[in-house]
């Protein structure tokens, strides 16, 4: 079913689109980089190196991607952090049998891969996302002109614009704390 083999050597990797990746960066520092700052004695640095921790983390889950290849689909973690972040998952191009739409309750449609018994969610949110549903349905032998990104990048946007203001007022308001000192 596949003809990825002939179009490159080796798989082609999809990253988490950079728009979603920073915003969910953008708006982890928004909410959490204060917090030191109300805290007093030992629980401040306490926080500070959990904000550190944290920040970790959320960076190894934005770096979820996705690899097309001969062999199938794969869905994990960069290498950086696989071994710690253990989810994901791969199906074998003989596997895949449908591509399923679901309604969520917000109004928009996600679409799970089947196989068999199993379920997938196909992935909605990486770079080049066009270029993903070419491949991934010319090897996969499934239609996919009818699949869209699950939310219009103008809500990533907005949000990125929202929590760059946040974090901005938060760093000001900290500034002048300090400068007051």
């Amino acid at each position: 079913m596949s003809d990825l083999s002939s179009s490159s050597n080796g798989p082609h990797v999809y990253p988490m689109a950079p728009l979603i990746r920073s915003t969910l960066v953008l708006l982890y520092l928004a909410l959490v980089l204060p917090l030191p700052a109300f805290a007093s004695g030992p629980m401040r640095l306490w926080l500070l190196v959990m904000v550190a921790l944290g920040l970790v983390l959320v960076l190894a889950l934005v770096s979820e991607r996705v690899e097309l290849s001969a062999e199938g689909l794969k869905v994990g973690p960069a290498p950086w952090c696989a071994s710690v972040l253990k989810r994901g998952w791969q199906m074998p191009w003989d596997d895949v049998k449908a591509l399923v739409p679901v309604a969520t309750s917000q109004g928009g449609r996600v679409y799970y891969i089947r196989s068999g018994a199993q379920a997938h969610l196909l992935p909605q949110r990486v770079e080049r996302f066009d270029d993903f549903l070419v491949r991934f349905g010319s090897a996969s032998g499934l239609e996919t002109s009818s699949v869209q990104r699950l939310t219009p990048p103008w809500t990533y946007q907005l949000l990125a614009i929202s929590s760059g203001l946040m974090l901005a007022i938060e760093l000001l308001a900290g500034l002048r704390w300090i400068i007051q000192l």
